[in-house]
């Protein structure tokens, strides 16, 4: 067996400082400050980071006989999953004190279940796509039930894990049918099998396939198996909200590219209507949806939905048009979204969230900065130039009329139109009505700044300047070949 841990380097680094973190917080005594566990998670990013920046110089490595791949695909999504990590962390260093969470258990399980999300985007075997997803999975119910004084979190984190439990269910299902008929979880085996037998394959084989999109539909909150997004996002703490809004949609997005987009690309023909409804049902809905919502953090919820529906385009596009939009679109969410969320963390009193359209009302007078940045994100969401989200969604939108889906590419523009509804009213909330809202300061929750500083920067940096963003994710995507 190719027993070759270079490919390993980043994840384990991330390992080893989630480790570090859990051991260190055994030997801190009550009442004693913990902001060294953030500092420890940190830095073990930053090293990982670091690693990645390195790796990507150099040439594709595989490791146990190619089930764990070294690919600037792998690596792209590894700088997005650590990018969301980080800044969920600077998040949280404030938040976590005020509501009681335990900060070392909150920074571990964020190291770990990114450590999953790293095992999941560079894995070329389904059983261990399996495992980075179970490690990713359990971590995240657990930090959506972690505020222990609200009753609304340990409902969201239940709902959560039967949910995902469920989805698993099919997952599994659909490896063992792949199994049965391939005789191989090897993702090049399975798909040099498809190119060897390129009709009449058995009707096992496309079931196990239907069941693996069927799964992976559930882990991105698309229609019909969106119902549990709205609820966990809600009842879960803000910063871990933000966290799964990104980082987990982008690790099954990143699976599903590798595996459904491009391993088994032979037979997309099989579930590319399927796929077109489910993206015009999942913009739509969750566009229609979000407009009726009184909070902001249910409004991002269906809004999210609303995203999932776009990232479904380049899917439906396939291998050739759709690899760059989809890899593209997910850096550009990543900042936008992870701000946004880090606005609302910043107003968080307690147990009292203050994320209704009224608890924003005069931020425009009291919080000029958090107003801004607040504005920033939401026009950014809503595909407003020259901001990121309309770099995104320009490619995405583009991707599907070069592939001849113009029909959805109409829909797909105006599901945008529509959703400038629901992201203009925060910005009204803000500077037009008159109201008491008020953020914590910067001496109050530096770091919270440093987090909205940073996710303004990408935002908009990737709207004005996308051509160095654009190349890596050609380049990532060009490596699966």
């Amino acid at each position: 067996m190719d027993v070759n841990l270079v490919p390993l380097l980043p994840a384990v680094q991330v390992l080893v400082a989630a480790l570090v973190v859990t051991v260190r917080d055994l030997f801190i005594k009550d009442g004693e400050p913990r902001g060294v566990l953030a500092l420890y998670s940190l830095i073990g990013l930053g090293l990982a980071a670091a690693e990645v920046i390195l790796l990507l110089g150099g040439r594709q490595e595989s490791a146990f006989n190619d089930s764990f791949m070294l690919d600037r695909f792998a690596l792209f999504f590894a700088m997005i999953f650590l990018l969301a990590a980080a800044l969920t962390i600077l998040t949280s260093i404030h938040y976590v004190r005020q509501t009681g969470i335990r900060e070392g258990e909150f920074y571990a399980l964020i190291l770990f279940s990114t450590v999953g999300m790293m095992v999941m985007a560079a894995a070329n075997d389904l059983m261990v796509f399996f495992l980075g997803l179970e490690t990713m999975s359990i971590a995240v119910y657990v930090l959506t039930g972690m505020w222990r004084a609200s009753g609304r979190s340990s409902e969201a984190s239940m709902k959560y894990f039967v949910m995902g439990a469920f989805a698993t269910g099919f997952l599994l299902y659909g490896i063992a049918l792949i199994y049965g008929a391939t005789g191989s979880t090897n993702l090049t085996q399975i798909s040099a099998y498809l190119l060897d037998q390129p009709s009449e394959w058995p009707i096992y084989l496309i079931g196990g396939g239907f069941l693996l999109l069927i799964g992976f539909a559930f882990k991105v909150g698309a229609v019909p198996f969106h119902f549990w997004v709205p609820d966990v996002y809600d009842g879960a703490p803000t910063p871990v909200t933000g966290f799964m809004s990104v980082a987990v949609k982008a690790a099954a997005f990143a699976a599903w590219a590798r595996i459904l987009l491009y391993k088994l690309s032979p037979l997309d023909s099989d579930w590319v209507f399927p796929l077109w409804i489910i993206a015009i049902g999942t913009m739509t809905l969750g566009n229609l949806l979000a407009i009726t919502q009184h909070s902001i953090k249910r409004m991002l919820a269906y809004s999210s939905i609303a995203h999932a529906g776009y990232l479904l385009i380049p899917i439906v596009v396939g291998v050739e048009w759709g690899g760059l939009p989809l890899l593209f679109y997910l850096l550009t969410y990543s900042f936008m979204t992870l701000g946004a969320f880090a606005v609302l963390s910043s107003m968080a009193e307690g147990n009292d969230g203050r994320d209704n359209y009224s608890d924003f009302a005069g931020l425009g007078f009291k919080r000029p900065f958090l107003a801004l940045a607040m504005t920033l994100f939401m026009l950014s969401l809503a595909g407003f130039p020259p901001l990121a989200g309309f770099t995104g969604k320009f490619y995405v939108f583009r991707s599907a009329v070069l592939a001849g889906h113009l029909n959805l590419a109409i829909i797909g523009v105006l599901n945008s139109l529509l959703s400038v509804i629901f992201y203009l009213r925060v910005i009204v909330a803000m500077y037009m009505e008159e109201g008491g809202a008020e953020g914590k300061s910067f001496r109050q929750a530096p770091f919270v700044y440093i987090a909205i500083a940073i996710a303004m920067i990408g935002t908009i940096y990737l709207g004005i300047l996308p051509a160095t963003a654009l190349d890596w994710s050609r380049q990532a995507f060009s490596s699966l070949e």
